[in-house]
């Protein structure tokens, strides 16, 4: 029984008979914050750290029993093992039998290796003319061999132009799938089509605008996203979402597995016009309430959340000069001259709650945070730092750090150490000093890991302190303007 074919989009006389297709992208990201380049992103193409959902809704006209179906408005970059095809119309008697994957795209070097031993036309230039050469083509490398009619044979290495009597079979302008469908039902079908594709990806971005003073501090936050499409195809006026989160995938596709994941995300779009949040099994869905253009090869930013202001922060100044935490080394560090003497750093950091009360309370997708504070002879804004955090879920603190103090500096000082080793003990003492040489005063935490041994205990200090961990103490220090703070401490480590 010869087979009937319906095309979506097919080459020659065959027509087209689909409606305009109604898109649905939903995209994951496997990006690091701050992973990707931005001036560099035409580079990245296959190798973008993410891959999309695409769902592609239209009418097709199919034949009752065996047709073939040529579907090729899909993306370059489609994973041919995670298509799936649904009659909407008919559901139950409508599958597909049999698929296959065109993806042998023509380009020049292709007809000519095509036409090898065909007839073909070359136009070259002869002075002011253009001479048309006619005749069998032997050979398209390094240059073109003709055999003409009367058996001569001419090697062009110029010519303006080819002419080919027709395009072969087997090449193809676009990707292509063609599929043998079963139809009980003949005529018009409402389909959805879904395949995963690779080479697009998103990431967030945050802005701050800080303000106030150190003692009453507030900010405002923004937050955009930033979707790259190098597909291969295009998606106008596409239902879109993003996911975040870390999604396994194992290392080859199925297509089962396509189907549960289109299952999970037909969640309703919000009416809304910017993007809507929502929990999708142990990850988070942002989608917007309205369609959009992603044309391929472009880079398209949204906005995530509409900007929250007043945002109550903390501005913090921390000192270190110690060699870092204890980093379980195997035994006690014994070596005195180790982390001994030091000049310290004094790092700055803005911290704040994302909470409702806070005028926050989101799930933050990872991303890069900037931040600008008001310059105060003229009012402009001046960038101060930026940072990078990971997925934050609702009432989480953020810490962010800005970069180090220009005014604020520091050093630690060993007065004494003393070990037994018989005695499976090792003493240690510090004197810490930190200046301010602001016009104002400063709050600094002076911050001191305790990096010999993971077992302490601090006989003497003439200074309060907090343990922050188990292997980290806290100094609160305030310092006057241009002033300068000074304390002492002992520690015993025992094993």
């Amino acid at each position: 029984m010869p087979l009937a074919v319906a095309s979506v989009f097919a080459l020659g006389t065959l027509a087209a008979v689909a409606a305009e297709p109604e898109y649905a992208l939903t995209i994951y990201s496997s990006a690091q914050p701050g992973q990707l380049n931005p001036e560099s992103l035409h580079n990245y193409g296959a190798a973008l750290p993410g891959y999309a959902l695409v769902r592609d809704r239209r009418t097709l006209r199919l034949t009752k029993g065996n047709g073939e179906v040529r579907f090729s408005d899909v993306a370059k970059r489609i994973d041919p093992t995670t298509v799936s095809f649904a009659s909407l119309t008919d559901p139950q008697g409508t599958r597909v039998i049999e698929q296959n994957y065109q993806f042998d795209l023509v380009d020049g070097q292709k007809l000519l290796q095509r036409y090898i031993g065909e007839t073909v036309s070359v136009d070259q230039v002869q002075g002011q003319n253009f001479e048309r050469i006619v005749g069998k083509l032997l050979s398209a490398s390094n240059g073109l061999i003709l055999m003409k009619e009367s058996g001569e044979v001419l090697t062009l290495n110029g010519y303006t132009n080819i002419q080919f009597p027709s395009l072969p079979g087997g090449l193809i302008t676009r990707p292509t799938l063609v599929w043998l469908v079963a139809a009980q039902q003949g005529g018009d079908h409402d389909a959805q089509v879904s395949y995963q594709t690779q080479g697009m990806t998103w990431w967030s971005d945050y802005n701050i605008t800080l303000a106030g003073s150190a003692d009453n501090c507030q900010m405002d936050l923004s937050s955009w996203v930033t979707i790259v499409n190098q597909s291969g195809g295009s998606f106008p006026g596409t239902r879109l979402k993003l996911v975040a989160g870390e999604v396994n995938r194992a290392p080859a596709a199925a297509p089962q597995a396509v189907g549960m994941m289109m299952k999970s995300a037909r969640a309703e779009v919000a009416e809304a016009d910017g993007f809507q949040e929502s929990a999708l099994f142990e990850y988070h869905l942002y989608s917007l309430g309205r369609k959009t253009d992603l044309p391929n090869n472009s880079t398209k930013q949204l906005e995530l959340f509409p900007m929250a202001n007043q945002v109550a922060c903390q501005r913090e100044l921390v000192f270190t000069a110690g060699p870092g935490p204890w980093h379980y080394y195997g035994a006690p560090v014994t070596d005195q001259g180790f982390g001994a003497t030091q000049t310290g750093s004094v790092g700055a950091y803005l911290e704040f709650k994302n909470e409702t009360a806070n005028h926050l309370g989101l799930a933050l997708p990872a991303g890069r945070v900037r931040v600008n504070q008001a310059n105060r002879q003229d009012g402009s804004l001046e960038f101060i730092g930026e940072d990078l955090i990971k997925h934050t879920p609702r009432n989480e603190t953020l810490r962010i750090k800005l970069g180090e103090s220009f005014d604020v500096v520091g050093e630690r000082k060993q007065t004494n150490f003393r070990v037994d080793s018989n005695a499976k003990w090792i003493e240690e003492s510090f004197e810490i000093s930190v200046r301010n040489r602001k016009p104002e005063a400063a709050t600094v935490i002076a911050r001191e890991y305790l990096y010999r041994w993971s077992q302490w205990a601090i006989t003497s200090t003439s200074g309060k302190y907090q343990k922050r961990d188990a292997e980290t103490i806290d100094f609160p220090l305030t310092i006057a303007a241009n002033g300068e703070a000074k304390f002492s401490y002992t520690v015993r480590y025992t094993w």
